[in-house]
């Protein structure tokens, strides 16, 4: 029996759904917490998934995206976490427009299906960095993990070269497929 093939929209409203809660348990007091990314504390991630899908809903529509500086949407106001949530629903809604995944997207120059992996890769895997950091339980689509087990093989090379992921992490033989993904991140699945 052949699995379903989903479109990018589709996983990407699936991990929304799982991504959006967690941002919304964000309590203020755990703002400063340290993440499993190392290079950001809870909310400088908050930030830069902020900055992923309000920046990837550009790419969706071939238009150019700038990931040169983060804003501070968290320091904007308190209802950053609803303001995530109607980002991440348009994020969706772009990627599951007509066209979305055809060419190439924007200024990356890469053919579109692999730009919304990688937008659907950080809304999932930062995720569950956040809700590692902050105690909260997170567990990731299969259906979603499928599509981005390709995803990081085919980007691990140029990732790991511009520092945005680690070093994989043995994640053992017991692992599931969503371990193998973050370990092949450079996270350690096993993360308290």
């Amino acid at each position: 029996m052949q699995q379903k093939a989903y479109g990018v929209g589709e996983l990407m409203e699936v991990a929304a759904a799982r991504a959006v809660p967690v941002v919304a348990g964000i309590g203020d007091a755990a703002l400063t917490a340290p993440t499993p990314c190392a290079d950001y504390d809870v909310k400088s991630l908050v930030n830069h998934l902020f900055q992923v899908v309000v920046e990837f809903q550009k790419l969706a529509v071939k238009k150019d995206s700038d990931f040169t500086g983060t804003v501070d949407r968290v320091g904007e106001g308190g209802d950053w976490r609803e303001r995530f949530a109607v980002e991440a629903r348009a994020l969706v809604a772009a990627w599951s427009a007509p066209g979305a995944e055809e060419g190439t997207s924007g200024s990356m120059n890469m053919p579109a299906p692999l730009v919304g992996s990688m937008a659907l890769l950080d809304l999932t895997v930062h995720a569950w960095d956040l809700a590692r950091a902050t105690g909260q339980p997170y567990e990731a689509p299969p259906e979603v993990v499928g599509r981005l087990s390709e995803a990081v093989a085919e980007l691990a090379p140029t990732a790991k070269a511009m520092g945005v992921f680690g070093e994989p992490v043995v994640a053992g033989p017991d692992a599931s497929p969503f371990e193998r993904l973050l370990a092949a991140t450079g996270r350690d699945p096993r993360r308290a």
